[in-house]
């Protein structure tokens, strides 16, 4: 059986947890299956070089961000190869560039093109333990690329429909998907399954388990993800097409407080002015959220929409840029300390009334409501950033989702 392993930071943060997962893989390479890791960086070794190149340039280029962020992977797997190996176990480490994993030339937000198996299988068939530094890659230029936050899970998935691996397994510091956020919500509930729609939408929605392009991967290729945790053995939760179990209502709660509001006041009342708007932005690679139009007077209107608040500042200019070019709009507002706060669940399908339960749920401990957006399978709201728990576990009472 060819089993693909992702293990997150937290995995392998220190000396202990290093061999705590080399154990791990040992014990299922002992049973005669091939094995290929992708590891994250270790703790908050990202979060530590990303401070680092803000003291030194605050402006510094994506290009060489990428560059100084994929060393946090390689330590990660060679530390890993070298523990495999005091335990006896042959494995080689392995990155970007050696794999090769092809990507867009998107500095900072590239996706995969294509990778380049054939080293990693005669590893496999030298009975070696592969070990494959997630969250990057390399593009056209030969330069290094990354994925964007959370992207070892995409290289995981993207190694396991690749390889047409049996099983990709995503370890984590929780044991499985929660019905909410279990350190914010205290009664959330761990799913024993749930679809990749479900899942997707609740990876987008600010879950934070799995990244969001890993999902969109899965379920494109096939690939059936696992959730478990690094540090115990208990069942995690399975991700798949679809789910034996009858329909919830409602499968999760997530929040997103990494959110932003612009408000683009004054434009004019023509056809083809929201176009002009959003495809400025695409062209930045700027993705936008809720979007909520105002009915047009006096020959102009106003549009609102969310961004990620890490995109604040690069929309804000590329909006003022052509303010008085092709957009004419007489100001442009800006709202931080907003969060999304969404409500997630095939269920919602086949029953009515899903959102004003939810709308209740916030009207009765106080939360009000800037903006909403729905979809077949999710209801988002935003809200300010400081009613985020309050909000959370209104809604997760309202369902009933800790007694299902």
């Amino acid at each position: 059986m060819l089993i693909v392993k992702k293990f997150g930071g937290t995995s392998v943060a220190d000396k202990e947890r290093i061999f705590n997962v080399a154990r791990r893989i040992e014990e299922d390479y002992k049973k005669g299956n091939e094995i290929v890791v992708v590891l994250s960086a270790m703790g908050k070794q990202t979060d530590i070089l990303i401070q680092m190149a803000k003291d030194i340039n605050p402006n510094a280029s994506k290009r060489e961000m990428d560059m100084l962020l994929t060393t946090g992977e390689q330590v990660s797997v060679a530390l890993m190869a070298m523990a495999l190996d005091a335990l006896g176990i042959p494995a080689v480490s392995l990155n970007a560039f050696q794999v090769a994993m092809h990507t867009t030339s998107v500095y900072s937000n590239a996706r995969i093109k294509r990778i380049d198996t054939d080293r990693i299988r005669n590893e496999l068939q030298n009975r070696r333990v592969v070990l494959v530094t997630g969250f990057q890659g390399v593009n056209k230029f030969d330069d290094y690329t990354t994925l964007g936050r959370g992207g070892s899970d995409t290289t995981a998935v993207a190694l396991a429909a690749a390889l047409h691996a049996d099983k990709c397994e995503i370890y984590t510091d929780v044991d499985g998907v929660y019905t909410a956020d279990p350190r914010m919500v205290k009664t959330a509930r761990k799913l024993n399954e749930i679809t990749y729609d479900e899942m997707l939408e609740l990876a987008s929605l600010g879950a934070g388990v799995l990244h969001n392009r890993s999902v969109e991967m899965a379920k494109k290729y096939g690939v059936q993800l696992v959730v478990r945790s690094s540090i115990n053995k208990t069942e995690g939760t399975v991700v798949k097409e679809v789910v034996n179990m009858e329909k919830m209502l409602v499968s999760g709660v997530a929040a997103d407080k990494n959110t932003a509001r612009i408000a683009v006041i004054g434009l004019e009342d023509q056809p083809g002015v929201a176009f002009k708007l959003f495809n400025h932005l695409a062209r930045h690679n700027i993705n936008v959220d809720i979007i909520l139009q105002s009915v047009g007077r006096d020959g102009t209107k106003d549009i609102s929409f969310t961004v990620k608040e890490d995109d604040l500042d690069e929309a804000v200019a590329t909006i003022e840029r052509h303010r008085q070019g092709s957009l004419k709009c007489q100001k442009v507002d800006v709202e931080k300390g907003v969060a999304k706060v969404s409500i997630v669940g095939a269920g919602m399908m086949s029953n009515t009334g899903v959102a004003a339960k939810m709308f209740e749920a916030l009207y009765d401990v106080g939360v009000n409501i800037k903006m909403i957006s729905t979809s077949e399978i999710r209801v988002t709201v935003l809200i300010d950033e400081a009613h985020v728990e309050k909000a959370m576990n209104a809604v997760h009472e309202k369902f009933l989702l800790s007694q299902m």
